[in-house]
């Protein structure tokens, strides 16, 4: 078994969508970032790979490669979670937080778990998501970005995918 922890934080941004989690949430504000900025995403990435001690997705998907540039950050945590077969490892299970005073993340957290569960090809019973507010502290109390933190438990498989 191996255990992996991600953190990602990205400031609002008046002229994108809010996408977490794989899905475009009603807001007034998007998330600023070189890809499409799923900080929600970003994190479990992260996650897998420090599992894997394998660093981190600026590693494999710099802000300095434009063939990221806008990315869908399904795609790029499908990479990771190849690597992650590659490697001869399957998700054992995931617990995630995203860290926000807005928008309210409840109504939305049942399908990004189906979501996350399919990029991470694993059953929907591994895959924890919550939300939380930091009770108006911090640059995410003072509502100028979204962060995430999720930590992960990968187990060895008996034949690579």
């Amino acid at each position: 078994m191996r255990i992996g922890h991600g953190y990602d934080v990205h400031a609002f941004d008046d002229s994108r969508p809010l996408i977490i989690g794989g899905l475009n949430i009603p807001h007034d504000r998007g998330l600023k970032g070189h890809s499409d900025a799923d900080v929600l995403l970003h994190t479990i990435a992260d996650a897998v790979l420090g599992a894997l001690a394998l660093g981190d997705i600026g590693k494999f998907f710099p802000d300095t490669d434009e063939e990221f540039k806008d990315m869908d950050s399904k795609v790029l945590l499908k990479e990771v979670v190849l690597k992650m077969f590659r490697e001869g490892y399957q998700i054992g299970n995931i617990d995630a937080v995203i860290m926000a005073e807005e928008p309210k993340f409840r109504p939305h957290i049942d399908k990004m778990r189906e979501i996350v569960s399919d990029i991470l090809e694993t059953d929907l019973s591994n895959v924890n998501i919550k939300a939380t507010t930091t009770e108006k502290l911090g640059f995410t109390g003072r509502r100028e970005g979204i962060a995430s933190e999720a930590v992960v438990l990968l187990v060895k498989t008996e034949e690579e995918k």
